[in-house]
């Protein structure tokens, strides 16, 4: 009998992590099938996509509202496949607000669930607690503080580790990525990272650029470089770059986030997933974001973020390790002056790599084993798993 694993992951950081638990679990069961929805890293490890994953890959409350339609009819019509052919355990990857919704319907049907990725319920809306608790019989966490928090809440849930860590070797890369991108051990090189969404390169690919400007004018022979996650987010930056700064000496590149980042002396980069894999690198940051105006307001006057930083490196150091310029401060007369002292503080970026490398051995837990272990311990529970195989 062949074991199937339902799987979706809604966005590029999804992708890669679902990449590797589904290589984890095709090792332990070489004949299971994986299909859901999935990006070009899960596609490669060996999953079925049941459509586009650019279709469910939207963020923000007011950017949501507009796809609102799209993403419950999609919703639908994963709850009816699911349905009509059963996995043994349905998987979300990350996505909270859609795949928790997910996850309840088949678990309210008989369907064993299991979320890797917690929700940040313990940086915003706490309630969620609850709805979590419906959705999922299990919750694989990443990062080290989240377990104690859930399972306090009723929530079955381990921490595993985070598979970047795992990827991301500890030893330094920079001198082969320069290698690699044809840069000189002398150059002094900013890594520009804009964001893997249309809405958020849309929003800071002028204050990153700019800020790029203010920077070049006043240090002249810097050397940009620009990773973009598709073609579509490429064109978007290319058509910025021709618009704000067409005296700017800036090399995109199709991919190698990692390659630029290892290869940069400073990295600008969006909040989100690119400052955890830029702690990984050990290179210092600087943050930049910026929310649709409505949804920033929404937020604010809620109160819905009880974290005292966005990014998710600053909250593993548990200091403002990489400078967060927010909303109305991403903008170049201040990213600038701090990203060039940045570059002229050598020991201040050494003594953050030391501690980036201190987090790293931290998060370093063989995360995709770990997680493929507990699944596997689920389904045994749950007898659709015999002891030994299918």
């Amino acid at each position: 009998m062949t074991i199937q694993f339902g799987i979706v992951a809604n966005e590029p950081s999804g992708d890669l992590l679902g990449a590797a638990l589904v290589r984890s679990l095709r090792e332990r069961l070489p004949g299971a099938r994986f299909v859901g929805v999935a990006g070009p890293h899960m596609l490669a490890a060996g999953c079925t996509t049941l459509m586009p994953q650019e279709r469910l890959s939207v963020m923000g409350l007011v950017e949501v509202l507009k796809e609102l339609p799209d993403l419950l009819h999609a919703r639908a019509e994963l709850v009816r496949h699911f349905m009509a052919v059963p996995p043994a355990v349905l998987i979300g990857v990350d996505a909270p607000d859609f795949n928790l919704g997910l996850e309840a319907r088949l678990r309210g049907r008989g369907i064993p669930t299991v979320h890797l990725v917690s929700p940040t319920v313990w940086a915003w809306r706490p309630g969620r607690v609850k709805g979590i608790r419906r959705a999922v019989d299990l919750m694989l966490c990443i990062f080290p503080f989240e377990e104690a928090f859930l399972r306090e809440r009723g929530v079955e849930a381990h921490y595993i580790g985070h598979p970047l860590a795992d990827e991301i070797p500890l030893a330094d890369q920079g001198t082969r990525a320069r290698a690699k991108l044809g840069l000189a051990t002398r150059d002094t090189v900013v890594a520009l990272l804009p964001g893997s969404r249309h809405s958020e390169v849309s929003r800071l690919a002028a204050p990153l650029l700019e800020t790029a400007c203010w920077c070049q004018d006043r240090r002249p022979g810097l050397r940009f470089v620009a990773p973009m996650v598709s073609e579509g987010l490429q064109v978007l930056m290319v058509e910025a770059h021709r618009r704000i700064a067409p005296g700017l000496d800036l090399r995109l590149l199709a991919g190698q986030s990692r390659v630029a980042v290892a290869a940069a002396d400073v990295v600008l980069t969006a909040s989100g997933t690119a400052t955890l894999e830029t702690l990984l690198l050990k290179r210092p940051m600087l943050v930049a974001y910026r929310l649709h105006a409505l949804t920033y307001r929404l937020v604010m006057a809620l109160n819905l973020i009880k974290v005292p930083y966005a990014a998710m490196a600053n909250l593993l150091a548990g200091e403002a390790l990489a400078p967060e310029f927010l909303q109305e401060r991403c903008r170049a007369d201040l990213m600038g002056p701090a990203l060039l002292a940045m570059l002229d503080d050598a020991p201040r970026r050494a003594e953050i790599a030391r501690r980036y490398a201190e987090i790293h051995r931290e998060l370093r837990r063989d995360a995709a084993r770990t997680g493929a272990e507990r699944i596997l311990e689920l389904l045994r529970a749950r007898g659709r798993l015999r002891e030994g195989g299918p």
